[in-house]
């Protein structure tokens, strides 16, 4: 196996994978050498120098398990994650997102009560057969459109500890591999979409990455910053990170956003990570602890951000969304013009 512009500590490395344990030897990469995922099998005693190594992300977590309080009182019986844009909840836009970037996994740790989430992602053969009768093949592939999309799992948090506990009930399912965190609020509309870009940077670098927005200096104090020095076009090498700086304290004005590729190894350290004032496991703190052994970069990712956590960023989403599609551009325009006429 070769690591491209990485210089070659040992002869061979010994690995298991699974329970199939195998053997490569590690050499230098050839112009046109092909990619050897993470997680392909080799017999032992394949010399695979043929192959460069890059960093397959298999596995999402998305933690849904909020009480969607700026979303009451609809969230008493509607999870926050079901809600729609347009005509498909957020949950489904951000795993689409994921499986255009080659994820196939994806875990969801909920909290009791939420049965309404599963319910979403399972077939639901009555009313397919219902719409395969009527004929109706467009409606059809729009519902099943959903169970299909990836295998999802589900984690339980019983109690809201923080969002870098809800991290940390996802490692089992995860396992020993680089994965995804992505954070339902955050909606970001670009084809290829910010996972993609940032699974591209993830590969360059061989590490973890983090998406960040530049935004104005006067509302930074409601995000986590990065600290992070240019590297390239729009990739920061992570330096520190503070959350909810004041304007005095901000390292910049790089706004951190809900997708993070993360080495199995901050799993370790979620588990050493102390409770902070409010009793909860912070993630923010647990990654300014993962830097100290490993590189991680910041991608401002080409794309519009939408807050889908917020009644009015919804909305804006909605109406954004809308304008893009060609089933209900044209509706949505003559909204937008009725509206105008209105506030003039």
């Amino acid at each position: 196996m070769c690591i491209p512009d990485s210089p070659v500590a040992e002869p061979a490395l010994h690995c298991c994978n699974q329970n199939e344990e195998f053997e490569v030897t590690l050499t230098r990469c050839s112009a046109n050498a092909p990619v050897l995922k993470l997680g392909s099998r080799l017999p032992i005693g394949t010399r695979a120098y043929p192959f460069a190594y890059v960093m397959q992300i298999r596995k999402a977590v998305i933690p849904a398990a909020g009480l969607g309080t700026r979303f009451l009182p609809v969230t008493k019986s509607v999870p926050k994650e079901l809600l729609p844009i347009i005509d498909r909840p957020l949950l489904q836009y951000v795993i689409s997102e994921a499986v255009e970037a080659g994820v196939e996994e994806v875990i969801i740790v909920t909290s009791p009560g939420k049965v309404a989430i599963a319910d979403y992602f399972q077939p639901q053969p009555d009313l397919e057969r219902r719409l395969a009768e009527s004929g109706d093949d467009a409606l059809l592939a729009k519902v099943t459109e959903a169970s299909g999309l990836a295998r999802i799992s589900f984690v339980v948090q019983q109690e809201a500890l923080g969002l870098g506990h809800a991290v940390l009930m996802a490692k089992d399912a995860v396992g020993d591999e680089p994965f995804v965190v992505i954070l339902p609020d955050d909606i970001i509309a670009h084809s290829p979409g910010a996972i993609s870009q940032m699974v591209q940077v993830s590969d360059q670098m061989n590490a973890g990455v983090i998406a960040v927005e530049e935004l104005p200096w006067e509302v930074i104090h409601n995000y986590g910053v990065v600290d992070g020095i240019p590297v390239s076009a729009g990739v920061y090498k992570i330096q520190g990170m503070v959350e909810k700086p004041s304007r005095e304290q901000a390292p910049s004005n790089l706004t951190i956003v809900g997708r993070y590729i993360l080495p199995s190894q901050i799993f370790q350290v979620l588990e050493n990570t102390k409770p902070g004032a409010k009793g909860e496991i912070q993630l923010t703190d647990a990654l300014l602890a993962l830097l100290q052994e490993h590189d991680l970069y910041a991608l401002q990712f080409a794309g519009k951000r939408f807050d889908g956590g917020t009644p009015m960023g919804l909305l804006r989403a909605s109406l954004a969304f809308a304008l893009e599609r060609s089933d209900t551009k044209e509706e949505a325009l003559a909204l937008l013009r009725e509206f105008q006429d209105r506030i003039n």
